[in-house]
């Protein structure tokens, strides 16, 4: 078997990503919009050697779908502010990638690229950004600056809808901006630009200081970041794709796209619409686009027992559960079959939507890790200092520190 490396995500949300795993008896409802619950939940991954974990969030209370906004009270509404929460739960636990999510459709990106800076220098090195665009009209709303209609995703899907496909080119190339602006941003400070010289008075090198200068149809932002480099530099960029449209803003900006296959045949249809965005867009110098795949889990001892726990959860909801992912309701070991053969299919890491929580967690802590650690395809840097090392990547270079000493090489040899 293949050892290259297999990296482990978990996306946290709520109760679990089951509407009705609030209901369940192992699940704790009281608790979710206190800290500790949030801090146990990544505690428990990060023990097990979890690479990182992200957490949910959007502009508007949770939803079904992209069509007219539900306020059902038998759902879980409401969450913390997912880039507030990891800070918190960065200070206090090591070691483990803290992934939120944060929204770029009403967002400024100088606010997004300073706060996930802050999640930097706070977890010392572990910060992400799972980058989501909203094309909801009820989250619109509650901005006021634009209007979005109400989208049809079959529509948008097949391309049927041209107004609906502009839109959508319009939120993910606005996206594209976002992620830049923050990229630029996240060098606007050289590594070395806080001198803190107290005999010369000196505090910052303003020359290591860098205007960013960004000009588009959606911002125009000028810099420097107010956040000096982070410890990673480059924070981790993590981008949710299922279309065209979105495979070329991952092909153009992201570390990391996560797909949805729900099978082999769709598998192979997805790294295919990948390689045709690759060759629709340029993609920023740097390393190669790191392609995971995301599943939700139910795992029981047994097939039997899990389906028929998905079947309670299901009638307890009034209907059966549908994802944009393939849903695993089975054993620990079984969905681990399932994770080997994505990995040996060129897949270089795994989301797992737990859909109970804390349950589901703890068994793919306590049950699907072991299985995979057992076949090697987990030996990775348990000792990196940062989530970039532990996944794999370079350390991230200046683009105007490089510039710089480019443009000083030059005068150099001019001079000679």
């Amino acid at each position: 078997m293949s050892r290259t490396p297999f990296h482990l995500g978990i996306a946290l949300d709520g109760a679990g990503w089951h509407p009705a795993a609030w209901r369940d008896a192992s699940a704790r409802p009281e608790a979710l919009f206190g800290p500790e619950y949030w801090v146990s939940l990544v505690v428990e991954a990060q023990s097990a050697g979890i690479d990182l974990v992200t957490i949910e969030d959007s502009f508007g209370l949770q939803s079904s779908g992209y069509g007219p906004f539900e306020l059902r009270g038998d759902e879980v509404r409401g969450r913390l502010d997912a880039l507030l929460l990891a800070n918190t739960i960065a200070a206090r636990v090591p070691g483990i990638g803290i992934v939120p999510t944060v929204t770029t459709t009403h967002t400024e990106p100088f606010h997004t690229a300073t706060g996930i800076q802050t999640l930097d220098h706070v977890s010392q090195g572990w910060a992400g950004w799972r980058v989501q665009v909203s094309g909801r009209s009820h989250e619109a709303a509650h901005v006021g600056r634009r209007e979005i209609p109400v989208l049809d995703p079959a529509r948008t899907a097949s391309g049927a809808d041209e107004e609906q496909t502009a839109l959508i080119r319009q939120l993910f190339g606005e996206a594209a901006d976002a992620i830049e602006v923050a990229r630029r941003l996240w060098d606007s400070w050289e590594d070395d630009a806080v001198i803190r010289d107290v005999p010369t008075g000196r505090f910052i090198d303003r020359d290591r200081l860098h205007y960013v200068d960004f000009e588009s149809e959606n911002f125009s932002v000028k810099g420097p970041s107010i956040v000096p480099r982070s410890p990673q530099g480059q924070p981790i960029v993590f981008v949710l794709a299922h279309q065209a449209v979105p495979y070329e803003l991952a092909v153009a900006q992201a570390d990391i796209v996560a797909i949805t296959p729900h099978s082999d045949e769709h598998l192979e249809q997805i790294l295919g619409e990948l390689g045709d965005a690759e060759l629709a867009v340029e993609r920023r110098a740097g390393e190669p686009l790191r392609i995971w795949a995301e599943a939700v889990v139910l795992i029981e001892d047994t097939r039997e027992a899990a389906v028929a726990a998905l079947a309670a959860l299901d009638e307890l909801h009034g209907s059966p559960y549908a994802s944009d992912a393939l849903i695993l309701a089975d054993t620990a070991e079984n969905v681990a079959a399932q994770l080997l053969r994505w990995q040996q299919a060129g897949i270089s890491g795994v989301r797992l939507r737990p859909a109970r929580l804390p349950l589901d967690l703890e068994r793919i802590t306590r049950g699907v890790v072991p299985v995979l650690a057992e076949t090697g395809v987990l030996d990775r840097p348990y000792d990196a200092l940062t989530l970039r090392e532990r996944l794999g990547f370079a350390p991230a270079a200046n683009r105007y520190a490089s510039a710089r000493s480019e443009t000083a090489e030059l005068i150099e040899s001019a001079s000679r």
